[in-house]
């Protein structure tokens, strides 16, 4: 693999393939003999699967004074009033890209990731000795460990939570629904669960996403939007992690900003994106299969810039106001926040496609197919004004650029060069 410098080697975080965790509470109740029966077996059947279903990333881990000194070590703040932040998904996408724009301005930095084989973990390796060179620790465990996070809260006094950890994907959720709810859901309340019981509690900062919008017309898409028509379950339990964090907010008093995500992509993108796995199949000359809508229209997408939704996630985490509970108690009303992090710019799929022709120097085969009912939406469009207001949010980087440092990185780091060069 070529050498490449630091600037250019980032990568991506994406919570994988999780199996079911139950829990159930019953209630007393009197019945029949043959009742109580029933639900004594119902109990044991649901008790063998909750001991089957168990993650192996939720019943141990290791520390020690090595461990721990690492932790601390790594949360050490380097510059005046700076922050020390917990990022989950940090050998992510933009868990590492956030991670090493904090690092590199002074604040303290411990990243948390499961390192799931969602999509190829030689990735999330890779981004992981990045950041490990940058001197972040990244702890190997899972955000649905409630013990690995009270230990993690007690080493270091962290200020903030950058929380990007997730199951992504849409189409995925057809084949593995309960790794979305382990992760969006439950490891949400488990990490709001700590957060809230910290002390001090920290700001929260969380990626929702853009999949919240739906089935919603209207465009652009603005935050006032309603967002109670979900086209897929990665949509719908993003939408319940905005309900789950604003109650949160209102009883614990967790100062909260959730961040819709529109199409971010760059170096070091997640394989499942569409622009990602184009420029493989394109090199390998497979065809690539592109969807249209109803009456044959175009799909478009407001892709983002990865250096463009790094600045949303600072500027979030730098006006994001402090929690106002101790303890789990609230002394008082608490910030709550919901930001369009987007382009304002939708390109079509085909117009995407054709950029990716122009920097590969290579025709794609195309399959061109109606769009299946698969959970994906005919196009985005982000509203930004209220990002841009209150922390001067302003995308610059455009499609043609964005895709050409993509290409470069990629030929790069896959060796895929077909002779063909990027300038």
């Amino acid at each position: 693999m070529p050498s490449m410098s630091a600037e250019e080697l980032f990568l991506p975080s994406t919570p994988g393939k999780f199996k079911d965790k139950s829990h159930r509470h019953f209630h007393r109740c009197s019945s029949s003999t043959s009742t109580l029966f029933l639900w004594a077996l119902f109990l044991l059947a649901l008790t063998a699967a909750y001991l089957t279903f168990q993650p192996s990333a939720t019943s141990y881990f290791t520390t020690g004074p090595h461990w721990e000194s690492r932790v601390r070590s790594s949360a050490q703040i380097h510059r005046p009033n700076g922050f020390s932040v917990l990022v989950t998904g940090a050998a992510g996408f933009v868990g590492s890209h956030v991670s090493l724009a904090l690092k590199k301005r002074g604040d303290g930095v411990v990243g948390l990731d499961n390192f799931n084989h969602y999509y190829d973990p030689a990735l999330k390796s890779a981004r992981k000795d990045l950041l490990s060179s940058h001197h972040i620790f990244i702890v190997d465990g899972d955000i649905n460990n409630a013990k690995l996070l009270a230990k993690l809260f007690d080493i270091a006094k962290f200020t903030h939570v950058m929380h990007l950890a997730a199951q992504a994907g849409v189409r995925y959720a057809m084949e593995n629904p309960h790794s979305y709810i382990h992760s969006n859901i439950a490891g949400l309340v488990t990490l709001l669960e700590a957060s809230k019981s910290a002390n001090p509690q920290p700001s929260v900062v969380w990626a929702s996403s853009s999949s919240v919008y739906g089935l919603n017309e209207k465009a652009p898409f603005s935050e006032s939007d309603r967002t109670d028509k979900p086209a897929s379950l990665y949509a719908a339990t993003k939408k319940a992690g905005e309900e789950i964090t604003h109650t949160y907010n209102h009883i614990y008093g967790l100062s909260i900003t959730g961040l819709r995500f529109f199409t971010v992509y760059g170096p070091w993108g997640r394989p499942d994106m569409a622009y990602f796995s184009f420029t493989r199949d394109i090199l390998q000359g497979k065809p690539i299969t592109v969807y249209r809508g109803k009456n044959h229209a175009d799909l478009a997408r407001d892709f983002t810039y990865i250096d463009d939704v790094v600045k949303g996630c600072i500027g979030s985490l730098d006006t994001a106001k402090k929690s106002t509970g101790s303890g789990g108690k609230k002394r008082g009303p608490a910030q709550f926040r919901i930001f369009n992090l987007g382009n304002t710019s939708p390109v079509t799929v085909p117009m995407m496609v054709g950029i990716l022709e122009k920097h590969l120097k290579i025709k794609a085969k195309k399959n061109v197919l109606d769009m299946p009912g698969n959970g994906d939406v005919p196009f985005t469009h982000a509203n930004i004004s209220y990002a841009h207001k209150e922390f001067g949010y302003n995308p610059t980087t455009d499609l043609q650029t964005g895709l050409k440092k993509f290409v470069k990185w990629y030929l790069s780091y896959y060796g895929y060069n077909h002779g063909n060069s990027v300038n």
